[in-house]
């Protein structure tokens, strides 16, 4: 096999998010392929940042405004990354809002969560994805979580102050993996493939007790880095995985096998 199937150079990828946990590695990541990357969430001031440290180091990174929770947004930002750079050959839908902080969290804050995660998302596909149709090629990318296959572990949160589990996350997580395999059907005639990864947890300097608790439950005995995603998703973008979509894939150390 051609090493050429697994390389971004020349296709124009689009990132939202960027800045975060997961955004500012696969940024990273993405940029270093030599694909086009263009960044966009609603604090255009962190992922101008990012740009342009990537672009220091010689790669093409742009970074774009847009609030997902807003059609016109969505739609503003369409128009202008076409006009400037065509179809695009990838969308990794890595953006989300996490509103609620517990169970108990307002019911208002369960609608603004899904305004952005859920109808944000499926317009991100709408326009975004209607473009690729048409240019006969792409690959969409959905950040999915293991929280959208599985139900909360709450022994992992014993004896820590990292508070509670919010309803809105496991909602739209295991709504948008479902969703992938609509736009899979929808797109597929077209050539645009869809798929949905879902992570696992990622280190970030939690607690001793929940670290060696979800260390145990892993396969590999560790929780995620900051690079551990970036491979599946560049593959997934690639034509080294043209023959894959509708696939719901978990990046979890062996956490939802074990």
């Amino acid at each position: 096999m051609s090493s050429d199937l697994f390389s971004l150079q020349g296709k124009t990828i689009l990132l939202t998010g960027g800045a975060g946990l997961y955004g500012r590695g696969l940024a990273a990541m993405l940029a270093e392929t030599g694909a086009t990357l263009i960044l966009a969430s609603r604090d255009v001031s962190k992922l101008q940042v990012v740009a342009e440290e990537e672009t220091a180091k010689g790669h093409r990174v742009f970074a774009e405004s847009l609030d997902q929770g807003d059609e016109a947004s969505v739609i503003a930002l369409h128009k202008r990354v076409t006009a400037q750079h065509g179809a695009l050959h990838g969308l990794v839908n890595n953006a989300v809002l996490r509103p609620m902080k517990g169970a108990n969290g307002a019911a208002e804050q369960f609608a603004e969560s899904m305004r952005v995660n859920a109808t944000g998302v499926m317009l991100m596909h709408r326009h975004f994805g209607k473009t690729m149709a048409e240019a006969g090629r792409g690959s969409i990318v959905n950040i999915g979580s293991i929280q959208g296959m599985i139900g909360p572990s709450y022994e992992l949160y014993t004896g820590t102050n990292m508070g509670d589990m919010p309803p809105d996350y496991f909602f739209h997580k295991g709504g948008m993996e479902n969703l992938t395999r609509f736009y899979a059907a929808l797109y597929g005639p077209q050539s645009v493939r869809v798929n949905n990864l879902a992570p696992g947890g990622f280190f970030n300097n939690q607690p001793e007790p929940f670290l060696q608790r979800y260390c145990e439950h892993t396969m590999l005995g560790r929780m995620a880095d900051e690079t551990d995603l970036g491979g599946a998703v560049i593959f997934l973008l690639s034509d080294a995985s043209r023959y894959i979509t509708g696939v719901n894939l978990p990046v979890d150390g062996g956490y939802t096998a074990k």
